[in-house]
């Protein structure tokens, strides 16, 4: 057996390499400039942590979030793996303390934050160590044409200047043709082997649909085939948050808020809860979750609208990183994108700019489009895939049913017309349907011929035919959301032109959506895993550690399916591997002995 596969099986646990990780580690055993796009979950982090092991000296893994960085280094120390951080908030006491034990070689991995390396004295302290390998995680951060560009990223550079002869091993899950092109010119890495997943994630059940009224009935609904799991929900501002979190809780589902507008120590309180498994759910803005290493997080839930195909890819990508079924929700309206636009027209006109607005075109059609999801995001980011056929809503539904609204949006376009295009949409609806209202009689609108011709209709019907309208930009939205007709607006009602809608978002208002699918997790006794789980959290209890770094669901599971006897059986098990069976092993084997 090679050393690789030796460090694979006894240190990792696992027999064999997932898909393109061998390639990334045989890459980089040779000292080789790496540029790797794996989805979310797909196992980046063993494609240098490995190695590491296997080469002298130490690797240098440069990282955007301290969160991140000490989730890695807990899992590194469940393996026997010695691996430290340098950061900010530290004393100097304790950065010196870290320094001094890269000197004398004790250290695998030190992680660092990009802005660490733009002083002269780190990157001369560094050139003192035996560095083997640089890691750049999350290296989309480099591109100014990415989602989440930082300057400190785009000092990386350097590293070629200081450390010539260095391999730099580069890692994201998502970027596009010209993000990637982007990455490979900034940090000038040298005929580097570029290696491109397919940007899938078969794990994952996504669906979308159109919010009704607040989205809690439709949350509700989809959270109850999770009980007892743990799940995030994003949602568009700090106030959401919190309220959304005190509903969840009047349901009985242990969830806390997280926003940047708390303080560093409820955040970290709240942040280690939930790596914990002492609340089920965090409802967050996007402050939270990148990077996070919960393998064990079931489900992810957008109560609005995305900036961006990449914001969205990035964040649902958190749930199910240890490979078992997971779900997605995004809910979302028309307000959400008038909002965005609203936003983005507030930003400098440049390139830029364009671009926003050509991003929240994409995700916009995303969410409201009738083909398969999974294929959508794929072929975003320039990938062709099969569709799902059972992984997302648009194919589990099939060709979900269209019905002509032609007459309907002739109607809505024509009172938008007739009101004198400077109301918006509720002010048009209620005139369409004929309310009698203060605002409607001093506007004299009650004498419109339009004035009631709507009433076969509810309201929520009409405003579900204008998001369509808008969707189609047959309607522009203006300032305070006005609503006014476009050039094809106008050339619909001239022309009688054909109008069509998905049957169920004439519904999806009036009703929630059904009762979310069980998602299929195994063939093993719920009872069973249950009886692992609370074992390990006892052991995580005692060693202060996340449950998940223990044993992550996936192995867990396959204990509960194999109920292993003896040491070599249990060793089988993927996940488990020499240093975790030494350290935990022999209580598992017992509950498992109990329960055979």
């Amino acid at each position: 057996m090679s050393e690789t596969y030796r460090i694979l099986q006894s240190v990792f646990g696992h027999h064999t390499f997932r898909s393109y990780q061998e390639e990334a580690v045989n890459a980089i055993l040779a000292r080789k400039d790496i540029m790797m796009i794996l989805p979310t979950g797909a196992g980046k982090s063993l494609c240098y942590q490995l190695p590491s092991l296997v080469m002298d000296g130490m690797s240098v893994v440069i990282s955007p979030l301290l969160a991140l960085m000490h989730d890695q280094i807990t899992a590194l120390s469940a393996f026997g793996i010695k691996a430290a951080m340098i950061f900010s908030m530290q004393s100097t006491q304790e950065i010196q303390e870290t320094m001094q034990a890269c000197r004398k070689g004790e250290l695998k991995l030190l992680y660092v934050a990009p802005e660490r390396l733009k002083g002269e004295s780190f990157l001369n302290f560094l050139q003192t160590l035996p560095i083997n390998f640089f890691v750049i995680d999350e290296a989309h951060c480099v591109s100014e044409w990415g989602h989440e560009f930082r300057e400190d990223y785009r000092q990386l550079f350097r590293l070629k200047q200081y450390f010539p002869k260095t391999p730099i091993a580069a890692f994201t899950a998502t970027a596009t043709k010209i993000v990637e092109q982007d990455i490979l010119h900034q940090l000038g890495l040298s005929a580097p082997l570029i290696i491109r997943a397919k940007v899938e994630r078969d794990n994952l059940t996504i669906k979308a649909e159109y919010r009704n009224a607040n989205g809690r009935e439709q949350l509700l609904s989809f959270l109850s085939a999770f009980k007892n799991e743990s799940g995030i929900i994003y949602t568009l501002t700090r106030k959401e948050t919190e309220s959304l979190a005190l509903f969840l809780g009047t349901h009985k589902i242990l969830a806390r808020a997280y926003h940047a507008g708390l303080s560093t120590e409820e955040k970290n309180e709240t942040y280690h809860a939930f790596l914990n498994d002492e609340i089920q759910v965090v409802v967050a803005t996007v402050a939270f979750g990148m990077g996070i290493d919960k393998s064990n997080i079931r489900f992810v839930a957008h109560m609005s609208l995305p900036k961006t195909i990449e914001n969205y890819y990035q964040e649902i990508g958190r749930a199910g990183r240890d490979g078992l079924p997971s779900s997605t929700l995004l809910l979302f309206s028309t307000s959400d994108i008038v909002e965005h636009r609203r936003r983005i027209s507030e930003q400098p006109a440049s390139e830029y700019q364009k671009v926003a607005y050509e991003k929240l075109g994409a995700i916009s059609k995303f969410a409201s489009s009738q083909v398969c999801r999974h294929q959508q995001i794929a072929t975003y980011f320039d990938d062709a895939i099969a569709t799902c056929k059972t992984r997302c809503d648009n194919c589990v539904d099939g060709e979900k049913q269209s019905v002509d609204i032609s007459h309907e949006a002739l109607k809505l376009l024509s009172s938008v017309y007739r009101t004198g295009q400077r109301f918006g949409l509720h002010y048009v609806v209620d005139v369409l349907m004929g309310s009698h209202n203060e605002k409607i009689e001093q506007n004299g609108h009650e004498s419109l011929s339009v004035f009631g011709i709507g009433k076969d209709k509810t309201k929520a019907q009409w405003h579900s035919i204008g998001d369509r309208l808008m969707e189609l930009e047959a309607l522009k939205v203006g300032e305070y959301r006005v609503v006014s007709l476009s050039e094809y607006g106008a050339q619909i009602i001239k022309e009688r032109l054909h109008v069509s809608i998905h049957a169920a978002r004439l519904e999806v208002r009036a009703k929630a959506s059904k009762k979310a699918a069980k998602v299929v997790t195994g063939a093993f006794e719920l009872s069973i895993f249950e009886q692992l789980r609370a074992l390990r959290l006892e052991i995580a209890k005692e060693n202060s550690i996340p449950p998940y770094v223990v044993f992550s669901d996936k192995t867990l599971k396959e204990m509960a399916e194999r109920l292993p006897q003896n040491k070599e059986a249990m060793l089988e098990v993927s996940g488990v591997g020499e240093v975790k069976f030494e350290r935990y092993g022999e209580a598992f084997l017992e509950l498992c002995a109990k329960l055979s």
